[in-house]
């Protein structure tokens, strides 16, 4: 690997690490504004949820795609509304999706 690339990987960290140290350092012990609070708890589930839906329904990051992979999100979904427990939505998608995969 060249020099290059380790200098680039270097650079990211420190720059990761000094962006979640600025948190601390400048607010301490002070609390959040209670908007703030409220938007940061949620900024990570809506972030999983862009993550899921772009890799689930992209083929190569371009174009829109509904194959095994939707129907699969769409029975994890679906036993999530019915409140499944976390493993049968898990073991259910999959099945679904190897089914639509293996049909297909």
């Amino acid at each position: 690997m060249s020099g290059r690339l380790w200098t680039t990987v270097g650079g990211l960290a420190v720059t990761a690490f000094a962006a979640k140290a600025v948190g601390p350092i400048f607010l301490g012990g002070r609390e959040l504004p209670a908007l703030v609070a409220r938007v940061t708890r949620l900024l990570a589930p809506a972030l999983i949820a862009a993550l899921v839906a772009v890799d689930t329904l992209s083929q190569g990051g371009r174009t829109l795609a509904i194959d095994a992979r939707s129907a699969g999100l769409a029975t994890a979904a679906a036993a999530l509304a019915l409140r499944a427990n976390i493993v049968i939505v898990v073991l259910s998608a999959a099945a679904v999706t190897a089914l639509v995969r293996a049909l297909g």
